[in-house]
């Protein structure tokens, strides 16, 4: 599979290349960041909670089935599952809702946390057991900075981490940019422009981090 990174929390998430293939997209923005959203056919949106740089659905083309809601869900073979958190550490109190995403695509289980605010309790823990690729935000201000981000990564212990929701030249919300958070973590990343990734490549002895590039 293949997964590319367009910015914020947004990700292309393709099983194969071409019109075969199901492509899934998550947490679209508006134009209004900074950033230029690309316009692109998909099968399927995932929307992490209502605001202006994460619920762009119409920037997507085609017909895509959009899932902004906790549940579980199968699409086209893709399993997913939504699980509620909060936007902050204060039940929402403060940026209100925000769904986590475990995604199941070619035999890989990706965990998207959307705008996580908080580190996570058991059950939402139990529900996110077995995540392969975790999609973590590390920006900080209104998501978990890069210490929280690390702690979260530890309660999930995933295979690989890659990081988003950070600084890019462009942006115009004001968070940290992503090396706080590789200092943080003590990993070497590996930087790719996109990471192509089956079942057998996942590292099995040790955690990856991959930064992607824009």
């Amino acid at each position: 599979m293949y997964i590319t990174w367009l910015g914020q929390s947004c990700f292309k998430l393709q099983d194969k290349i071409g019109p075969d293939g199901v492509l899934l997209v998550t947490d679209p923005y508006g134009d209004a960041i900074g950033l230029k959203m690309p316009r692109f056919e998909a099968d399927i949106v995932t929307v992490s909670h209502g605001h202006f740089d994460h619920n762009n659905t119409g920037a997507i083309r085609g017909n895509p089935f959009i899932i902004n809601t906790a549940g579980e869900y199968e699409i086209k073979g893709v399993f997913i599952e939504g699980v509620a958190a909060w936007h902050d550490e204060k039940s929402g109190g403060e940026r209100g809702e925000d769904i986590i995403y475990r995604i199941e695509m070619e035999d890989i289980s990706i965990t998207h946390l959307g705008d996580l605010g908080h580190v996570l309790d058991s059950k939402q823990l139990e529900k996110l057991e077995g995540t392969d690729i975790l999609l973590v935000p590390v920006g900080g201000k209104y998501t978990i900075n890069a210490a929280r981000a690390v702690e979260v990564i530890s309660q999930i212990e995933p295979r690989i981490v890659i990081p988003m929701h950070y600084k890019v030249p462009g942006l115009k919300v004001e968070i940290d940019g992503v090396e706080k958070f590789i200092k943080e973590l003590g990993l070497e990343p590996r930087r790719e422009d996109k990471l192509k990734i089956t079942k057998k490549d996942l590292p099995q002895e040790y955690m990856e981090l991959v930064v992607l590039g824009l």
